[in-house]
């Protein structure tokens, strides 16, 4: 099967490259390319599926936490800082790390 995609010079530039190094047409390097980023895809598709539903069979046999519980064994785990108990919470920005007004987590299951 033949088909025409049109690439940026940069992107056709590096796909040039790739060929070149391998010593393979630009071709079959872009099939051998476009191939395994659509197996990744469905890999990653399917992973995700088993994860949401594990999650939710987790939930109905009662495995489950409060975010507040969960939040803080990641801060434990990662030594991250605690919530400073003035409503304030630390979150990341593009460039840096401001305070913003925390809302209480719900807390969910009893």
């Amino acid at each position: 099967m033949s088909i025409a995609i049109s690439l940026s010079p940069e992107i056709e530039a590096l796909l040039r490259e790739k060929a070149d190094r391998q010593g393979e047409d630009i071709s079959l390097v872009a099939a051998q390319l476009l191939t395994r980023i659509l197996e990744w895809e469905a890999r990653d598709s399917e992973e995700a599926i088993e994860g949401i539903q594990q999650g939710l069979n987790d939930f109905e046999l009662g495995r489950f936490r409060s975010f507040d519980e969960f939040a803080k064994s990641q801060r434990t785990k990662y030594n991250l800082p605690a919530n400073r108990g003035d409503g304030l919470a630390l979150v990341p920005t593009e460039n840096n790390i401001v305070g913003t007004k925390a809302k209480p987590s719900p807390s969910f299951g009893y």
